[in-house]
């Protein structure tokens, strides 16, 4: 599946920033709970506790998609396509 990824063209920074977003609506999710639902409290932590869930996925994502970006560049390096060592480094 993280392969079919790749070749779409998802790449590891989309991965980390919907993880950041991810953060972020937690954050937004919980006040919004916490202030507009009747239920109070509980129901605030349950919505910061399911969206919070997302970030740790999407971080996990972005690491197997770079493990297939490192792959592609090293395999660009070694077909003679001259990859920068700085852009092998960074991997």
């Amino acid at each position: 599946m993280i392969k079919m990824l790749h070749d779409k063209g998802l790449r590891s920074e989309h991965a980390y920033t919907a993880g950041i977003a991810s953060i972020a609506l937690t954050v937004v999710s919980w006040a919004g709970s916490l202030k507009y639902e009747p239920a109070g409290m509980a129901r605030a932590d349950r919505w910061g506790i399911f969206v919070g869930e997302w970030a740790p996925t999407f971080f996990g994502l972005g690491l197997a998609l770079a493990q297939y970006e490192r792959d592609d560049l090293l395999r660009e390096f070694q077909e003679g396509e001259h990859a920068a060592p700085s852009d092998l480094s960074r991997m």
